[in-house]
């Protein structure tokens, strides 16, 4: 299983909008490539927080994700494709 966006912001679920953008601001500069050159560790990590937040910050994303998790990537949040998936796990 992927990591959990919340987990990578170390926010929990409940997180309100600005608590996500304070988060993913905060991360991003202490693991920017800019600030961490030839850090491939921290590279990654700056992906997965980027990734994270722009699933989160989205609404409609965010609450894809939240009812089916990572499944909400493999439907590429779409609400038509939820609406069918919705369906298949019923």
């Amino acid at each position: 299983m992927a990591d959990d966006y919340y987990q990578i912001l170390g926010v929990p679920r409940t997180a309100s909008a600005d608590d996500l953008k304070k988060a993913f601001r905060k991360l991003a500069r202490q693991h920017h490539p800019d600030v961490n050159p030839g850090d491939k560790g921290a590279e990654e990590k700056f992906k997965r927080i980027n990734t994270a937040f722009e699933v989160l910050g989205d609404t409609k994303k965010r609450a894809l994700y939240d009812e089916f998790g990572e499944d909400a990537e493999k439907i590429g949040f779409d609400e038509k494709k939820a609406a069918a998936y919705r369906q298949y796990r019923a």
